[in-house]
């Protein structure tokens, strides 16, 4: 196991994808001379050349468009949208092409095309660069979705969507590419598709994913000092969903706690409940709770951004009123 930021871990799978399969290259917003918006193209491009590490102009929906067309072709490119905000204006390219030809083909058509951005807020990048919208793109069939939450999965997942036959989408939350982990680099791509227990516990399942992570394991690390048990589930996966992974743990708590940056309106965290509702009714002590932002564009201050945000001692406070203990 080797110590690195999450950058670092998601630019190790660059580098690999792009030394073993001459089909793949990158290509996005700033990606090659500046090194990518947060560095995490950093030195591809000198030792890739301009042929497999391209700056596009800011046009998303062209881009993105000729990602679509060079994985039809036989490519396999790695589009770089800069922020979830921005990957707006590729809509139609995304849900009108993307997602749809090998449907609308009758399998003829195989679009493996990889699309990266960061997501999230945390940064004081102010409500155009800061949402949470992975949640959007979950409900999209014909692509998968996957929020790396650690600096091993943002390798090992960005490994898993290249093999992909079809459109992975990789949203990276900004705030964590500065946060260091573990990485085995002698492992193969991780599984699409499967969440894990990061903590095991008795009392109440906690469910994130992505930038939550870690202020929710922060937060089980609080509870844990009052004698409360919180078991975290990491999605990691957010289509396809990891359903049997977190039933099998509220079989065993009893209480769900569904921690999303999302907003709470239509949010992700909202289909994870029902989920729950829907096949794990009769273990549960209690309602599914969830803890969202709050319903505004994202604030630049920073006392107002942390306030918008699930905190580890909100996640802990939710947790606590599920049980009883709020005082």
């Amino acid at each position: 196991m080797t110590k690195m930021t999450y950058r670092e871990a998601a630019r190790r799978a660059l580098r690999e994808a792009l030394r073993s399969d001459p089909r793949v290259f990158l290509m996005g917003e700033d990606v090659g001379r500046y090194g990518g918006a947060f560095a995490v193209s950093h030195g591809l491009l000198a030792e890739f050349g301009p042929e497999r590490v391209r700056d596009t102009p800011l046009s998303e929906n062209t881009f993105v468009g000729a990602g679509v067309g060079a994985a039809l072709g036989g490519m396999r490119p790695i589009v770089e949208v800069m922020t979830v905000n921005f990957s707006l204006l590729c809509l139609d390219q995304i849900v009108n092409n993307a997602a749809t030809l090998r449907h609308m083909s009758g399998g003829q058509l195989s679009v493996p095309l990889v699309v990266r951005m960061a997501t999230g807020a945390g940064r004081q990048l102010a409500a155009q660069h800061s949402h949470s919208l992975e949640g959007w793109y979950a409900h999209i069939p014909g692509i998968k979705v996957v929020a790396p939450g650690t600096a091993d999965d943002a390798r090992a997942l960005l490994l898993a969507a290249l093999r992909e036959p079809d459109p992975v989408f990789v949203f990276e939350h900004a705030a964590l590419y500065p946060m260091e982990g573990e990485v085995d680099e002698t492992a193969g791509p991780g599984e699409i598709g499967r969440a894990v227990v990061r903590r095991q516990g008795t009392d109440l399942t906690v469910i994130t994913y992505g930038g939550s992570l870690p202020k929710t394991l922060v937060a089980a690390d609080l509870l844990a000092a009052e004698g409360i048990a919180a078991e975290v589930i990491d999605l990691r996966s957010l289509r396809p969903l990891d359903t049997a992974t977190i039933l099998a743990s509220i079989a065993r708590t009893h209480r769900a706690l569904v921690v999303d940056e999302g907003w709470r309106t239509g949010s992700f965290a909202a289909e994870v409940s029902a989920r729950i509702m829907e096949g794990g009714f009769y273990d549960l002590d209690g309602p599914v709770q969830r803890l969202c932002s709050a319903e505004v564009p994202m604030p630049y201050a920073r006392h107002m951004e942390d306030a918008a945000l699930p905190q580890p001692a909100t996640i802990a406070a939710a947790a606590r009123a599920m049980l009883g203990r709020d005082g």
